[in-house]
């Protein structure tokens, strides 16, 4: 039986209308007699979508007990026994009631889809499980019900259901989504600009890269070869030169230029040894183009320009991206160049471009990590002047030249080995000399045409002339060998080099070290795996790279022991064992990076619980003085109050009560701050940050201290500032409490606010003893008190409460000195104009 299709309608909030959109399509489909059912859809009493429902053959549902209740899931045997051509089921990440036939949604569908059924569901972004920790950063809610990606991206269609966010909020407002009562807690808090925006983007993005992967296949599964330059994609080809960061820059000014470009940066390592380039500018490169929004791809091939066609058409760019040449002039004798080859094999489907750079035509240099080796072209051509070379000599001597004699003829020759010795290394030049000697002797040495020598002299002269073209030949050969032997020791103190110092700068990227491992060698993948015993499984501690090794070092093309029980499993090709010298630095330093990590984690984790031990034993001590003051206050009263004993007047007793009434409010303004400071502790404080009038705010911070005890100077024309009322309020009455409690019993305290730039300013000044330069600091730590507080008043938490709420709202608390003896706190606070990020986001909406 055929598997049945799944059609897939993608939202990127609720509200947007899949539900409504999967309806009409089903209408549209039982109008053309497609036997279409619904197998679940909740209209959860939004008026349109229950009217959508009209006409449609709904299969009953299926009544589960849950804990005393009654739910209703998809009855999955009713429609299996229905067996319709389509089926509608909403929700697809949504979690079944205990007791279902499946855990989840989309394992119901699943199991309808390898029934021969076509199925139509909906989903939000959001609950695509890749996707959770971004929304989790994004709206401050992790979601619970998820499905995962797989099964999103095997759907043969998906369909964006899009809404801008400004029109998603007016259909919110009026009623279209949730009910009246819960409309404003949506708007303010899941259903704000910001979050619509940023999960519209994930979801247009999610679908780009879904419909990039159907080109892609289309274009795999019909053999495509030509570019479709559906958006622009430009390869930048590297050579690990410093010319690659200029390279990187300029293809990202022209990606910039169009809508939706994409910078793809490519290293092409041979596959022999030590790769040609330095692994410190790969690494800077790598950074580099990523900070720029592109990514960083490292491919094996011989032939560069071969390798680098197929990888550009094989991600269908439009560009290509090469530096001129550092090649001087005489060195194109060996060739035209990558960027003169790929120009000339890329068609008309690829634009080519050449960049000029400073190390244009200064010259290669020997290269710094694959050694001095004779390339391949290298030795054709020692052979070709090694062989070729005597015989075609000898027919210009012979045909078309006069006797120069047998010593000039000899010389010719000579120049011909020392020649195949510079390019093709030992044994052309041996072959030179062999057939140098031969020839000579056949055309050259009397008698002629015989390998008889008659005159001993030149048998003496023959032997000298393969004496000398030996040695030459050896001594070039030497010399090639020694070279390579220089640069790779070169290439390995520089690898060593750069490992030393990443332990001196403390980097503690495992799976960084590990792709520098696989870049350096041209390897396919990299694994570190450890043990805890001899006879423990391998565990996998970290792997970059395709198809890593992750059960025993053993099944891996190299494996490098780093002590008893950790090793190094690299996989792509054997390493010779002159590598693996620097493999085994890359091993011990991954050893040190692993437990470096774990360090850092414990330390961590220490610091977590002193910091938590601190904050307990000031807690404790706050909890044995401070609040335990005014309960012995509010008790002592309360038991006077209620002792028989004693007949209280009427002032006795509303002294009494007021003494009560004061030790509550001090002990729920101390319970308050305690409460404040977990909450900034934790990380829990959300703004709901709005446009507001300070006028309307600071008034209301004045309630906690004696009247007349401050003086407010607050212009009416002051701009509008954005912030969250009740945060600026309780900071503001923080700092008024504090001034006021310092202040002299004749002095008041000045509460004023000017506009400075795009910000405004609140001064609370007060004419008190002051506080030390050294401490200013320090009085917004908690749990802080100066000898210059009054005893027992306080826990030393406004300050830090005040200064914590500030930051939360985007702006910032300092203290300096009053003009005249005194401490003055600044609140800054942005305005309405000046305001940048909003602060964390607040919970979901509540269900519908």
């Amino acid at each position: 039986m055929a598997r049945g299709k799944l059609r897939i309608y993608l939202g990127a909030a609720p509200g947007v209308g899949k539900t409504y959109a999967m309806l009409s399509e089903a209408h549209r489909r039982v109008e053309r007699g497609t036997d279409c059912v619904v197998g679940f859809v909740e209209h959860h009493d939004r008026p349109r979508t229950e009217v959508m429902l009209h006409g449609l053959e709904q299969i009953a549902r299926k009544d589960l007990d849950y804990r005393g209740s009654v739910f209703t899931e998809m009855d999955v045997d009713a429609v299996l026994a229905r067996h319709p051509q389509v089926v509608l089921v909403d929700e697809l990440a949504h979690t079944n009631i205990p007791g279902s036939r499946n855990a989840k949604r989309w394992q119901d569908v699943e199991e309808l889809l390898a029934a021969g059924i076509d199925v139509i569901s909906t989903v939000n972004i959001q609950h695509l499980e890749s996707l959770g920790d971004v929304v989790e950063s994004i709206t401050g809610i992790r979601q619970r019900e998820t499905v995962p990606d797989e099964v999103a991206r095997r759907a043969d269609q998906i369909e964006l259901v899009d809404m801008s966010p400004p029109a998603l909020r007016r259909r919110m407002a009026h009623g279209n989504i949730y009910k009246p009562d819960k409309v404003d807690a949506a708007l303010s808090n899941y259903f704000r600009p910001g979050n619509l925006t940023a999960l519209r983007e994930l979801a247009l993005l999610w679908v780009a890269d879904r419909v990039d992967a159907y080109l892609t296949e289309y274009r795999s599964a019909h053999e495509v070869s030509a570019i479709w330059g559906s958006r622009e994609r430009i390869v930048v080809g590297l050579t690990g030169g410093p010319e690659g960061r200029t390279l990187i820059r300029r293809a990202v000014r022209l990606a910039e230029k169009g809508a939706g470009g994409e910078v793809l940066a490519v290293y092409i390592a041979r596959s022999d040894g030590l790769t040609s380039a330095s692994p410190k500018e790969l690494v800077v490169q790598r950074t580099l183009v990523e900070d720029l929004g592109g990514t960083f791809h490292h491919v094996i091939g011989d032939d560069i320009p071969a390798a680098l066609l197929d990888f550009a058409r094989g991600v269908n760019a439009t560009q290509i991206v090469l530096g001129v040449s550092r090649r001087k002039g005489w060195q194109y004798v060996f060739g035209p160049g990558v960027g003169a080859t790929v120009a000339r094999e890329s068609g008309p489907d690829l634009d080519v471009h050449l960049i000029t750079h400073d190390e244009a035509g200064k010259g290669r240099g020997l290269p710094v990590a694959r050694g001095a080796r004779l390339g391949r072209s290298r030795v054709i051509w020692g052979w070709l002047a090694g062989v070729a070379g005597p015989a075609l000599l000898t027919l210009l001597l012979t045909r078309f030249t006069p006797a120069v004699g047998l010593a000039n003829d000899m010389l010719l020759f000579l120049t011909l080995t020392v020649a195949a010795a510079l390019l093709g290394g030992l044994y052309p030049a041996l072959a030179s000399a062999l057939v140098g000697s031969l020839l000579l002797n056949w055309f050259f040495t009397p008698p002629i045409h015989t390998l008889t020598i008659a005159d001993p002299k030149n048998i003496v002269a023959i032997a000298i002339f393969v004496g000398v073209a030996v040695s030459v030949a050896s001594v070039v050969d030497l010399a090639a060998r020694r070279t390579h032997q220089a640069a790779r020791l070169r290439a390995e103190s520089e690898i060593l080099s750069f490992l030393a110092g990443s332990v001196l700068r403390g980097e503690n990227s495992l799976e960084a070290l590990l792709e520098r491992v696989r870049e350096t060698f041209a390897l396919d993948s990299v694994a570190l795996l450890e043990r805890a015993g001899d006879m423990d499984p391998w565990t996998c501690a970290g792997s970059v790279g395709t198809g890593p090794v992750v059960a025993r070092p053993e099944d891996a093309d190299v494996d490098m022991p780093v002590g008893d029980r950790m090793a190094l499993a690299l996989s792509g090709r054997v390493l010779p064992a002159e590598d693996r010298r620097v493999l085994a630095a890359f091993a011990a330093q991954a050893a040190v990076v692993l437990d470096r990590q774990r360090l850092q984690v414990q330390a961590e984790q220490s610091r977590g619980l002193v910091e938590g031990n601190r904050i307990r034993t000031a807690l404790l001590a706050a909890v044995s003085h401070d609040l335990r003051t005014p309960l012995a206050g509010i008790k002592a009263a309360v038991s006077s109050l209620r002792s028989a004993d004693v007949a209280w007047s009427e002032e006795d007793q509303a002294e009494l009560l007021a003494g009560i009434e004061e030790g509550a409010d001090r002990l729920d303004h101390l319970v308050g701050n305690l409460l404040d400071m977990s909450r900034l502790q934790t990380g829990t404080v959300t703004p709901l940050i709005r446009e507001i009038d300070l006028d309307e705010v600071v008034p209301m911070a004045l309630g906690g201290v004696p009247e007349n005890s401050v003086e407010l100077d607050i212009p009416e024309s002051l701009p509008m500032v954005t912030v969250d009322p009740g945060l600026l309020e309780r900071s503001v009455a923080n700092l008024v409490e504090n001034a006021v409690k310092y202040s002299a019993f004749d002095e008041r305290v000045l509460v004023s606010a000017s506009a400075i730039a795009d910000r405004v300013e609140v001064r609370v000044v007060d004419r008190g003893p002051g506080v030390p330069d050294l401490a200013k600091d320090r009085i917004f730590e908690p749990f802080q008190r100066y000898g210059d507080a009054p005893g027992g008043a306080g826990i030393g938490l406004g300050l830090a409460v005040a200064r914590g709420f500030a930051e939360a709202m985007g702006g910032t608390l300092s203290a300096e000195d009053t003009p005249g003896g005194g401490l003055t706190m600044v609140l800054t606070l942005p305005t309405a104009n000046g305001f940048g990020p909003a602060g964390p986001d607040l919970p979901a909406p509540p269900a519908p």
